[in-house]
C-alpha cells in the first residue's frame, strides 16, 4: 500500500430517535438532521435560525465597550465639518472595514480620508509619522480599523498633537488597551460583546449599524455593506457561526444583485455572471485572493479606489489589475512553497519538529502567509514563514486547531520588534540574526503543548450515512447548511462496506471510483488521490468518508449537481459497529 499521512476518523455522536424528531419538526431528510444534531442546533427554533437568519438576529452595536463615546464623537466631527481620517490595514478586511466605514461615513455627511500601510515600505499596524503628517492637515479624528489594538504608544502620541483616536480592531489586545477614546472590541476583557469571532470589517460594521440607528434607510444601507463584510468575514477565516454566519449568508445572497462598479467589475474578472451567488469557497479562492493580491503585491489602495468609483471603465481597469497580480503572486508563492517543500525533503520532518520556521533572502513578504498555510496543510502543525531583506526579517505564522499562536509569541516578546495575531494567525518582525533562536525557542514551547498525536490530521465525520438515503432532495438539504468554512465547514459523511465496481486515475494524479452499496451506485471524486489508487481494487469492500459538494460543471452537462468528494477510505469495518475513532496508517 503507498505511504500516505495516517487520519484519524473521530464520528459525531448522535441519538437517531431525537434526530427523527427534529427531522419531522423541521421536514428535512434523515442526513441533514442529522448534521444539525452533531453540530449543536437540536432546538427547532435554533435550527430554523440557522437556516434563515434576518437582520434581526444580528446584535445589538450598543453592547460593544465604548460604542455611546464613538458614536457620539463622530457625529461630533460630522456636525464640526471635521476632517476625519481612517487608518487601514492592506489585506481584505482591512480594506473592506474601511470602505464600509467611509460611505457610512459620508452618508451622514461626513468628511473622509484614509491612510492604508504598504505592505513592504510600512508594514504592519499604526506608524507615528503617519498621526503626525495628520495633525499637520488638521486632522482631530482618527478611527483604525482592522488594526490599532496593539498601538498604544502611537495613540498617545496622537493625544499630544490634540488628536483623538477611536480604534476598531478584532485582534487580541495586549494586557493594557492603547489609550484612546474609545476601543470597540470584542476582545478587550472588559468587553460582554457576545460574538468574540468578528473581523474587523464586522466591528466596523457594528459602527455603522450605531452610527445610522435613526437613519430612514439604514435596514438598506446595512444589507448593502453585508455583501463587502461577508467577502472580509470569509477571506479572514473567522469561525462562519453565531452572528458571522447571519453575516456571510446574507451577505453572499447580496451577491446575487450588485450596483457597485467596483464589485461587479471583480466579480467578472473572477468569472461570476451577473445573478450568481458566489459560494463561501469560491469567496476565499476566486474572489478573496484578487483584492489581496494589491497589498501583497503593490498598493492596497487601489482597492479603496475600486470600491469607490463610480465609473465603471475605471473600475473594470482597476479590477483587471488585480487579476494580473493576482497571477504574479500565484508564480511568486509556487516557487516559495516548493524552495520549502525541497528543504523538507532534505531535511525530513519528523515528530521532534513540533514547529517550524523556514526563511529566505529575498521571499516576498506579501505572500509568506500562504505559504505558511500550504505548509501546515501538508504537515499539520504551526509554521512560521519569514521573507528577510536588509538585516531584517518579517513573515506571517499559521496554526492548527490544539496551539495558539500568539500565545506562543508572548512568551519570548523580546526577541521582536513587532508582532501580535491571534490564535490560528499571526505575523512577526525580527532581526535577521534572532532567526535561529526564534527557530529553537518556538520548536521547544510547541514541544511542550503538543504531541505527535497532534500532528495527525483528524476527520471529524458529522454522520453516518448509506447510498440509499442521497438523493437530490437530501442533497438539496444538506447544502442550504451553508455557507461552509472555518467553523462551518462541509458535512462529512462515513458510508459503510460500499464494494469498489471501478477505479479509474485522471490526469495522473487524480482518482474516480464508481461504488455500490444497497442496489445503489454512486461515483466519488478523489483529488490527488492517485498514489492510492492500489486500495480501490475492483470487487474489494471499503468504508469512504466524504462530503457531498455542488457540482457546477456536471450540472451544465446535464447530470446531477452535485457530487460525492472523497475524504480518506479504509478496507470495511464489515458493519455500523466499528470503533467510532480509528487509526489509518
Amino acid at each position: 500500500m503507498p505511504c500516505h499521512p495516517p487520519m484519524k476518523w473521530s464520528i459525531a455522536p448522535s441519538d437517531s430517535s431525537a434526530v427523527s424528531a427534529l427531522a419531522r419538526v423541521l421536514k428535512l431528510s434523515l442526513p441533514a438532521a442529522r448534521v444539525l444534531w452533531a453540530r449543536g442546533y437540536q432546538d427547532p427554533s435554533d435550527a430554523r435560525r440557522f437556516f434563515a437568519p434576518s437582520l434581526d438576529d444580528l446584535n445589538d452595536p450598543y453592547l460593544l465597550k465604548s460604542m455611546p463615546e464613538a458614536v457620539a464623537r463622530i457625529h461630533h466631527a460630522i456636525e464640526q465639518k471635521e476632517p476625519i481620517l481612517l487608518y487601514g490595514d492592506y489585506d481584505v478586511d482591512g480594506t473592506s472595514s474601511v470602505v464600509i466605514l467611509k460611505k457610512g461615513i459620508e452618508l451622514l455627511g461626513g468628511q473622509v480620508t484614509f491612510h492604508v500601510p504598504h505592505r513592504l515600505r510600512d508594514g504592519y499596524g499604526m506608524r507615528s509619522d503617519v498621526v503626525e503628517d495628520a495633525a499637520s492637515k488638521g486632522v482631530k479624528l482618527i478611527v483604525s480599523v482592522d488594526t490599532g489594538i496593539r498601538a498604544g504608544e502611537v495613540v498617545r502620541t496622537a493625544s499630544e498633537l490634540g488628536i483623538d483616536v477611536i480604534v476598531t480592531d478584532h485582534h487580541l489586545p495586549e494586557a493594557e488597551l492603547p489609550p484612546a477614546l474609545a476601543v470597540l472590541n470584542p476582545n478587550r476583557p472588559d468587553c460582554a460583546y457576545p460574538e468574540k469571532n468578528l473581523c474587523g470589517a464586522g466591528v466596523a460594521l457594528k459602527l455603522i449599524q450605531a452610527l445610522l440607528a435613526n437613519h430612514p434607510k439604514r435596514d438598506a444601507y446595512i444589507e448593502s455593506f453585508l455583501k463587502l463584510v461577508a467577502i472580509a468575514t470569509v477571506a479572514d477565516v473567522v469561525p462562519l457561526t453565531g452572528e458571522n454566519r447571519v453575516i456571510v449568508k446574507r451577505g453572499l445572497e447580496g451577491l446575487r444583485d450588485i450596483r457597485n462598479p467596483g464589485l461587479r467589475a471583480l466579480l467578472d474578472v473572477s468569472e461570476f455572471a451577473e445573478g450568481v451567488a458566489p459560494t463561501a469557497r469560491e469567496i476565499a479562492f476566486r474572489v478573496a485572493p484578487r483584492i489581496n493580491a494589491a497589498g501583497r503585491m503593490a498598493s492596497a489602495r487601489d482597492v479603496i479606489e475600486l470600491f469607490s468609483t463610480s465609473d465603471p471603465e475605471r473600475a473594470r481597469a482597476i479590477a483587471s489589475q488585480l487579476h494580473d497580480l493576482n497571477k504574479d503572486r500565484q508564480q511568486t508563492e509556487a516557487e516559495i512553497t516548493q524552495t520549502i517543500f525541497k528543504q523538507c525533503i532534505e531535511q525530513i520532518v519528523t515528530d521532534n519538529d513540533a514547529a517550524l520556521v523556514f526563511a529566505g533572502e529575498g521571499w516576498h513578504r506579501g505572500v509568506v502567509g500562504i505559504v505558511a498555510s500550504r505548509v501546515v496543510e501538508r504537515y499539520h502543525r504551526p509554521v512560521f514563514v519569514l521573507g528577510v531583506e536588509n538585516g531584517t526579517a518579517q513573515g506571517s505564522g499559521r496554526s492548527i486547531p490544539a496551539f495558539h499562536l500568539l500565545d506562543a509569541l508572548e512568551t519570548m516578546p523580546e526577541l521582536f520588534s513587532k508582532f501580535g495575531g491571534h490564535r490560528q494567525a499571526a505575523g512577526l518582525t525580527i532581526s535577521s540574526d534572532r532567526i535561529e533562536e526564534f527557530r529553537e525557542r518556538f520548536r521547544a514551547h510547541a514541544a511542550t503543548k503538543l504531541t505527535p498525536q497532534d500532528f495527525i490530521r483528524t476527520i471529524e465525520i458529522d454522520a453516518e450515512i448509506d447510498f440509499r438515503e442521497i438523493d437530490d432532495v437530501s442533497v438539496s438539504q444538506i447544502l442550504s447548511l451553508a455557507p461552509f468554512g472555518f467553523g462551518n465547514l462541509v458535512p462529512v459523511f462515513v458510508a459503510r462496506n460500499l464494494e469498489v465496481v471501478a477505479c479509474e486515475v485522471k490526469n495522473e494524479k487524480h482518482v474516480f471510483v464508481k461504488l455500490k452499496s444497497q442496489g445503489r451506485t454512486l461515483r466519488a471524486k478523489a483529488w490527488n488521490f492517485a498514489e492510492r489508487a492500489a486500495e480501490f481494487q475492483p470487487g474489494s469492500a471499503i468504508d469512504l468518508s466524504f462530503s457531498i459538494e455542488d457540482d457546477a460543471y456536471s450540472a451544465a452537462r446535464g447530470y446531477a449537481p452535485w457530487q460525492i468528494v472523497m475524504k480518506d477510505a479504509k478496507p470495511a469495518s464489515r458493519g455500523v459497529g466499528a470503533c467510532s475513532v480509528s487509526v489509518i496508517a
